[in-house]
């Protein structure tokens, strides 16, 4: 079965410390780099995802540039 345009899946597998290393082809799609910082969002029912990078950086600017007072 082929996977629609643009849909992936992975597997990783935990080590002894809980790191879990992210498959090269993923890392090349996202242009994820080494000492890149990545959030993950978990939800109990759900799971955990890992939105691409800069998915929340206009949040994050919102709330940490404001002047006091604003």
């Amino acid at each position: 079965m082929a996977a629609p345009k643009g849909k992936y899946a992975w597997t990783a597998t935990v080590g002894e410390k809980g790191q879990i290393v992210i498959p090269k082809q993923a890392r090349d799609i996202f242009d994820i780099k080494a000492g890149d910082t990545l959030l993950l969002l978990g939800d109990e029912k759900h799971g955990i995802a890992i939105p691409p990078k800069g998915t929340f950086s206009h949040v994050f600017d919102e709330v940490f540039n404001k002047k006091d007072g604003e």
